[in-house]
């Protein structure tokens, strides 16, 4: 069997960068985007919010577990032996952490000017630090920015990854296949362990108490399954343990999953039935890039709105909340004018995020997380891939 591995002979020009990947970031951060403008609550047909809610909003869930599964993947593809541990940490944290200063600060700025709300140690301290995901408490989840959460997710995943990766990269080859069930098996242990918790206070739209809900879906721990299973399946496509399934019949395999996301119920359909999907596809997408097979999710565009994904997903709340469509608390719309004002707050992230892109990210990553020292310039992967956090 063929090992399939980054600058193979029978890679694309570009197939080492995972461009489908990239693309289909931008799908993941645009689920995000639609379960939140979606059900918002700006229609005035009750009947259609309420089948948004029911329908759509299990799209943020989906979109969320993308980019913890693609996190341990693309890191486990741009993984060095001769990298450091600090030099890895660096690249890592000059990534994520100038979006979020700007983004938190530009939430803290929002939230007392503009939503009138008072800033406490609470709701801005905690998320500073991006430690807010670990308190069960939702003044202190949802800090300035409620998104910027999935970070303190990324900061224990990145804090694990040099010793996760050594742990995957020991796995006898015919065995990682039998490993991405038992971490499949991990992600259903943790719903069955959310029921010990308490049943009060219910989530406002889901059939679930808070507790279970940030037990599941919010607590690092628990998601770092997700993050270790994407490093196994990047070894499973490295060391040519493939299966033949091409990227069209792993995106099939969402259907069934996110039906199931809509239908079974409370905390068994937040996570578990779109993972084992969602680690299919970002498997086949690689394994598309590096055998140069045709591919939805490498076009110039997508690519390039893939690599503004991170800054969209940063910024798309706060445009929701104190922009046109949030201005005004509570006002809804026909669903005509709803639907034109989802689209204007579509483009108003888009441009928002490019220019946190040009004008932050980008300077930030350039400036900073290139090696300085020989030593480091030694380890240092040739061609770093980048992920986001969702």
């Amino acid at each position: 069997m063929t090992a399939l591995r980054p600058g193979t002979a029978k890679a694309s020009a570009d197939g080492s960068r995972l461009p489908s990947l990239t693309g289909m970031r931008f799908i993941a951060s645009l689920m995000v985007f639609v379960c939140h403008a979606f059900t918002y609550g700006i229609f005035n047909d009750k009947g259609l919010s309420e089948s948004l809610v029911t329908y759509v909003s299990k799209l943020g869930f989906v979109g969320v577990g993308f980019f913890f599964i693609l996190s341990g993947f693309v890191l486990t593809w741009s993984a060095r032996d001769t990298d450091r541990p600090l030099t890895f940490w660096r690249r890592r944290l000059v990534k994520i952490y100038p979006n979020h200063l700007v983004t938190w600060a530009a939430g803290l700025v929002l939230m007392v000017w503009i939503g009138g709300y008072a800033a406490t140690v609470s709701n801005t301290v905690p998320s500073f630090f991006l430690i807010q995901a670990w308190f069960p408490v939702e003044d202190v989840f949802f800090g300035t920015n409620g998104p910027s959460w999935s970070l303190a997710a990324e900061l224990l995943f990145y804090l694990s990854f040099p010793w996760l990766v050594r742990w995957v990269r020991a796995i006898p080859e015919q065995r990682l296949w039998r490993w991405a069930g038992y971490l499949f098996v991990g992600v259903v242990v943790v719903a069955v362990a959310s029921q010990l918790l308490p049943s009060d206070p219910k989530m406002p739209y889901y059939p679930i108490s808070w507790y279970q809900y940030w037990f599941v879906y919010c607590m690092p721990l628990t998601r770092l399954f997700e993050f270790a299973l994407g490093i196994v399946m990047a070894r499973i496509v490295q060391t040519g343990r493939w299966i033949p399934l091409g990227l069209g019949g792993a995106l099939l395999t969402l259907v069934p999953g996110y039906a199931l996301t809509v239908w079974l119920p409370d905390a068994y359909g937040i996570v578990a039935p779109t993972v084992i999907p969602l680690a299919l596809i970002v498997a086949a997408g690689a394994a598309a890039d590096v055998r140069g097979l045709s591919s939805p999710f490498r076009g110039r565009l997508i690519v390039h709105l893939g690599e503004l994904s991170f800054a969209f997903y940063m910024v798309h709340m706060l445009v929701m909340w104190y922009g046109p469509m949030g201005r005004v608390p509570g006002r809804t719309w026909d669903t005509l004018p709803a639907l034109g004002m989802i689209v204007l707050t579509f483009a108003l992230t888009t441009a928002v995020a490019w220019i946190l892109y040009r004008v932050v990210e980008v300077p930030a990553v350039r400036r900073f997380s290139n090696p300085r020292t020989p030593r480091e310039k030694a380890a240092a992967p040739d061609r770093p891939l980048t992920d986001v956090v969702g």
